[in-house]
């Protein structure tokens, strides 16, 4: 009796085993499969943004800090108030560093000091300079008259004194018209000297006027009414109290006109090429789900960016936003569905469907029972989920969505369809412009 029950079970094993280890043959018939649809077809691309506005007022470092005589290149915000605030034309937007600034004037002050002395040094050495070339020009006058009148006396004299006398009188011509010469020269030389001094002290002065006008405008204002919103460094951060405003990138704040809004989104470069200029868009803001507007796309970048710690490339893209709604505002997140193509009575199917390998696509028809076709097909544009059969496929054919086990072994059908493709492509580059 234990002998029939072990080879029962043993029977069973054997069983077992032969239904794992022993290959079926996998037919068409095992396969999910669906049926190519004929009708119309939308693309879309999806993507996330930012609200933005299309215009608004920029709120930036005084005019004053621009000034050449200010050696001031970026400054502190001290106080700023909160984002959101609603000011007034001339409100009280945010303060700037008043102790750098009052530094810096210290600084100008003390320079101007030392110019204006510089310059009372150079008008007092002028002064003795040319006191003392005065003084040598008379002493070489009366010498002269005095070589004169040594001439004069010697005319009862031998030839050799009147000789000598002459020439001392020529000598001292000569010396006088030397220092004459030697008088202006110097009096030009020291009055350039003086003017050099004084344009010194008016450039520290002018630094310092600029300073003091620039001391009376550190608190900034606003240009006009609106609602503040904190504009970004050049890090990508928000302007708040302790940031460091630059000459070269000014922008404090921005008074944004919130009748006119823009979607900021950026396309991955698999997609770009498919966004156009003047389609259509559906926007959602994640803060309200139950509005959504429409818009447009209005331009579309040509160069791309790498997204910060990530190797993707992306496109920068402008979705203007049509109408106005009070609850909309700069900085929120959007949801954006942009339609890049539309197209009627067409046959497509899903991308399930749809087989590649290095050089073609496509695609395994059933034909009945078991049987099947190994079909190329020329495809064409597609979304998320479906894509358009140009050629290959008629309505109404089910379509594999996975590959039967033999599929190797198939022929392709259609190798008209890749022939035609290769062609189109051939002419395509034939009639491409020649780089020069």
């Amino acid at each position: 009796m234990k002998k029939k029950h072990y080879i029962i079970i043993a029977c069973i094993a054997i069983g077992i085993l032969s239904l794992l280890f022993i290959p079926r043959k996998q037919s068409a018939d095992n396969h999910l499969s669906t049926r190519a649809v004929k009708g119309n077809f939308t693309a879309r691309v999806y993507s996330t943004g930012q609200l933005q506005t299309e215009n608004s007022e920029l709120i930036v470092l005084p005019k004053e800090m621009s000034s050449r005589n200010i050696d001031m290149y970026e400054i502190k915000v001290s106080n700023i108030v909160e984002e959101g605030t609603v000011v007034d034309s001339g409100g009280y937007v945010a303060t700037l560093d008043h102790a750098a600034v009052e530094e810096l004037r210290t600084k100008a002050q003390e320079e101007l000091e030392t110019s204006l002395n510089a310059y009372e040094d150079a008008k007092i050495d002028t002064n003795l300079n040319l006191s003392t070339l005065r003084d040598e020009l008379l002493n070489a006058d009366v010498d002269l008259e005095e070589k004169r009148l040594i001439l004069e006396q010697s005319i009862y004299e031998s030839p050799a004194v009147k000789r000598k006398a002459k020439l001392d009188v020529e000598r001292s011509e000569r010396d006088l018209e030397q220092k004459k010469r030697n008088y202006k020269l110097k009096q030009k030389q020291d009055e350039f000297k003086v003017y050099r001094a004084w344009e010194k002290v008016k450039v520290k002065q002018d630094k310092v006027n600029d300073i003091d006008k620039l001391f009376k405008v550190l608190e900034v204002k606003a240009p006009k009414p609106g609602l503040v919103i904190y504009s970004y460094d050049r890090f990508g951060k928000k302007i708040k109290a302790g940031s460091t405003i630059s000459r070269w990138r000014p922008q404090i704040a921005e008074l944004p006109d919130l009748s006119s809004m823009l979607s900021k989104t950026f396309i991955n470069e698999i997609d770009i090429s498919k966004v156009k200029v003047g389609q259509s868009v559906k926007v959602g803001i994640d803060a309200f789900p139950e509005k959504s507007f429409d818009g447009e796309v209005i331009s579309v970048a040509n160069i791309g960016q790498v997204i910060p710690e990530g190797d993707a490339k992306v496109f920068e893209v402008s979705v203007k936003i049509d109408g106005t709604d009070k609850d909309l505002r700069p900085a929120m997140t959007t949801s954006n569905i942009i339609n890049t193509a539309y197209l009627e009575d067409i046959i497509y199917a899903p991308l399930e469907c749809i087989f590649t390998n290095d050089s073609l696509s496509f695609v395994f028809i059933k034909e009945g029972g078991n049987a099947y076709r190994k079909q190329i097909v020329q495809l064409g544009i597609s979304n998320e989920n479906h894509v358009q059969l140009i050629d290959g496929v008629n309505e109404s054919d089910e379509l594999l969505m996975n590959t039967p086990t033999d599929a190797d072994k198939k022929l392709f059908s259609g190798i008209e369809i890749y022939e035609r493709e290769l062609k189109a492509k051939a002419d395509s580059l034939n009639n491409e412009p020649a780089n020069i």
